[in-house]
């Protein structure tokens, strides 16, 4: 759930138990309920300002002032004394480097990270300063406080009333820090984070910020710690069989007796198991850990379709009160993976449909908010894909979150293979942090280390992961991301599952030497096209929008997913990628500044090949054709693709017939047709039913749509309304191949995040500082994100460009 929502649900959470309590009068008189634990979120109201990795005088006199030296005695940003009021403001997630000017480097780092200059050759880009102030009542003091940061790009250091915290040095991985002694209950406490943004950890966009949600955790000192919860279940014949552990920590200065109870809920808040009760016993600064074992009678499992959760309750109680507890949603699901018949879920064998996914976004880089991570894996669903690969990279909570709500399995991966002490601790917290998670399928022990992967090295460092991964979560199996095709030796000795990138022909004979071992495409295809361009443009950094293009390593969708099909051992795949990502703009670079990959552009458009899948992943009734009706000259030959599930297609230019042809399996169809304005249409028969789609020669662009993937959204804050732009001839009919510049402005209680509009291209402003918010169309469609304010009441967005008919959208934001 996200940070917004989490206060609503441990207040459920109370009166639930409240209600339990007071179905037996002898429970109510007997117990009192004093829960204390909260989350505060800290996402508003932020100072910001860039720093300087290179020169102190311009990085606040970091480095040259004493911040380490002594407690309590921090100078420059760091002091709260220091004035900020000329500082900008911001909330979070907020990412600086989609805020800066795209700029040309000749150097393979600056290319992948889509030339965006952050990094060791910009030291006045590299560094951000952030700081805010926030109260904490009198009345919460005994109480332990906790930050929480769900993830800073990258090494960051963090101070609290000007005393030195600590620090994160991934830039992905969730951190948290106890700041119980540096809290002041009679005035405003001051956080301070300068982050270094300056070293690079992947070779794709990455952003630089505070990029995800920031919180404060207040609860008290006898408390179920960070992680404190594993719940896993196992289904035999009509049974699920569930393990929960709950682990209590004792801060209170004492030894200290309490009891922990549990019992397992369902999604409407009925209790399903009795409640299980353990005494303690906890010196002080010890933690103790019980094990409780429920079953569930015909448990709901979950699935892509029905993806029910449960929800174990762990409650810790001393001298009579209830004085912690925490609520973690877990599913009953049976994954199975054979080398033989490949993959299955609940019994049902399936092929992994999957996409490996960057987490950037149009317009607002890195910092996606929650809302619009579900908006995403809803375009997902709505393709057909079943698996979400996080690449490659630990996942945002809300992208797991929204995976176990919507019914979609996940590969989740660290950053960086390692044993040592750094990533080691980096891939035990995304353990623990994930593991109740229903979505989660496997866990991915990295990717293609060219340097380790064939290596005894690679081999033993995998050993140790691979087995603490089965200390900390014996329910699951793990993988590796591994381009090394046919070779065994290193890292893929120790995999249960073999993650296969590329090598589409070595896979057979790696089948037949390891003949019990599951294989996986951890990453195939990489087709590149450019949605709605039908030529290819070098100059300017275009590929057509066919599944014809592919790099020397990839593979077409359609050639990747029959092989994939004729092979029941084979359990699937993840296509490189689901969305177009900043970076990485192959084949081309300058002025490219995004990649082709994506079966959907970054506004998470549909390109063509979007329609392959479609057809072969879902039981939808698609038919769709391309290229557009437009800018073709009266005789060309015009290639005419169309992707369908029907049975058998006819194609129609104005009126006459240009023949049937019948679909075949996980293909394609092609006409060569001449030319000649008007109407295209193609005429498909599926099981004794007429679909139908054409495209039409339009005429000059004369009105803008709007259109919100939503009419009301939430007044918290924190939810996210996504408005796509397109524009119709006077005869109603949307126009691909506009062009047309949209100007915006936004009346009432929201903000503005960004703008983007798919072009791999496009050197336009994702954040348009100034106010001047606008964004070009490509290819007939951009997009704008909007966030919620905390309250309720209309707000409304007009769109204009010149000779064009305006338009407007109004959303509704209510509590």
């Amino acid at each position: 759930m996200t940070i917004s929502f989490l206060n609503n649900y441990l207040l459920r959470i109370c009166i639930v138990i409240l209600c339990l309590f007071a179905q037996d009068s002898s429970a109510q008189n007997k117990y009192e309920t004093a829960v204390s634990r909260q989350t505060e979120s800290l996402n508003k109201n932020w100072k910001f300002h860039l720093g300087s990795a290179s020169n102190p005088e311009k990085d606040f006199s970091y480095g040259i002032v004493r911040n380490f030296t002594i407690a309590g005695g921090g100078g420059g940003a760091v002091s709260p004394k220091f004035d900020d009021s000329k500082w900008r403001s911001v909330n979070v997630p907020h990412d600086w480097a989609v805020e800066l000017p795209f700029e040309y480097h000749k150097h393979f780092d600056v290319q992948s990270h889509g030339y965006r200059p952050v990094g060791g050759f910009y030291p006045e880009n590299s560094v951000g300063w952030y700081r805010k102030r926030f109260n904490v009542d009198k009345e919460k003091e005994g109480q332990r406080f906790v930050l929480r940061f769900e993830g800073v790009y990258r090494d960051f250091k963090l101070f609290v009333n000007n005393n030195y915290i600590g620090g994160n040095f991934g830039g992905y991985t969730e951190s948290s820090f106890d700041i119980t002694d540096f809290i002041e209950f009679d005035k405003e406490n001051l956080i301070v984070l300068r982050v270094d943004a300056t070293q690079y950890e992947g070779w794709f966009y990455e952003g630089a910020g505070i990029y995800r949600n920031v919180a404060l955790e207040t609860f008290t000192p006898v408390h179920i710690p960070e992680y404190g919860v594993y719940v896993y279940a196992k289904v035999e014949k009509s049974q699920a069989k569930v393990v929960a552990q709950t682990t209590v920590k004792n801060q209170e200065g004492k030894t200290a007796e309490c009891t922990v109870s549990s019992y397992v809920m369902d999604a409407k808040g009925t209790q399903v198991t009795p409640t299980r009760t353990e005494k303690l016993k906890i010196k002080n600064n010890e933690t103790q850990q019980v094990e409780q074992n429920f079953s569930i009678k015909n448990p709901l499992l979950w699935g892509l379709n029905t993806p029910n959760l449960y929800r174990l309750v762990s409650i810790v109680k001393k001298d009579g009160k209830i004085i912690d507890t925490i609520s973690a949603e877990f599913g009953v699901r049976t994954f199975d993976y054979n080398a033989t018949t490949g993959f299955s879920l609940n019994g049902e064998s399936m092929k992994i449909k999957g996409m490996c996914v960057h987490q950037d976004h149009a317009g607002v880089g890195s910092a996606v908010p929650d809302a619009l991570v579900y908006y995403r894996i809803k375009l997902l669903k709505e393709m057909g894909v079943n698996a979400y690969r996080c690449s490659h990279n630990p996942p945002s909570k809300s992208v797991l979150e929204a995976c176990d709500k919507l019914g979609m399995m996940v590969m989740d991966e660290i950053r960086v293979i390692g044993t040592g002490k750094e990533n080691l601790d980096q891939f035990e917290r995304l353990v623990k942090r994930d593991r109740n998670h229903a979505s989660i399928m496997l866990w991915s022990l990295g990717n293609e280390e060219t340097g380790v992967q064939n290596t005894d090295l690679g081999r033993r460092m995998a050993h140790t992961l691979v087995q603490r991964q089965r200390e900390l979560d014996p329910s699951r199996l793990s993988t590796y991301g591994g381009n090394n095709g046919i070779n065994f030796k290193g890292i893929n000795q120790e995999m249960d599952v073999r993650g296969f990138n590329y090598h589409i022909k070595e896979l057979d004979d790696y089948h037949k030497e390891h003949p019990t071992q599951p294989i996986v495409f951890s990453e195939v295809s990489s087709m590149v096209s450019s949605r709605g361009m039908y030529v290819k443009d070098p100059e300017k950094g275009y590929l057509p929008d066919y599944d014809m293009n592919k790099p020397g390593w990839g593979q077409n969708a359609e050639e990747w997913w029959k092989f994939t099909v004729d092979r029941p051992w084979l359990m699937g795949g993840f296509v490189w990628t689901g969305f177009d990502y900043r970076g990485e703009p192959t084949p081309f670079t300058w002025p490219n500044v995004n990649s082709h990959f994506g079966i959907m552009d970054v506004c998470g458009f549909p390109k063509n090949t979007y329609y392959y899948y479609q057809s072969w992943w879902t039981d939808k009734d698609v038919i769709k054709i391309y290229p557009h009706w437009n800018g073709h000259k009266t005789g060309d030959i015009v290639n005419v693709w169309c992707n369908s599930n029907a049975d058998e297609v006819e194609l129609v230019l104005n009126g006459k017939s240009l023949g049937k042809k019948v679909m075949p399996r996980n293909g394609h169809l092609e006409w060569d047709v001449i030319y000649e304005p008007g109407k295209l249409e193609a005429i498909g028969t599926k099981n004794g039913k007429t679909i139908r789609t054409a495209v039409e020669t339009t005429t000059a662009p004369y009105q803008i749509v709007l259109t919100p993937d939503r009419k009301s959204i939430t007044a918290d804050g924190n939810d996210v309304s996504v408005i796509n732009v397109t524009v119709l001839d006077k005869q109603g009919r949307e126009i691909p191949d506009a062009m047309n510049m949209i100007q915006f402005k936004l009346n009432g209680n929201a903000t503005i995040l960004g703008v983007g509009n798919g072009d791999p291209s496009s050197h336009e402003a994702d954040k348009c500082l100034d106010g001047n918010w606008k964004r070009s169309l490509f290819n007939g469609k951009c997009q704008i994100i909007l966030e919620s304010m905390d309250k309720e009441g209309d707000f409304s967005l007009s769109a204009t460009s010149e000779g064009l008919q305006n338009a407007m959208a109004t959303i509704q934001m209510k509590k």
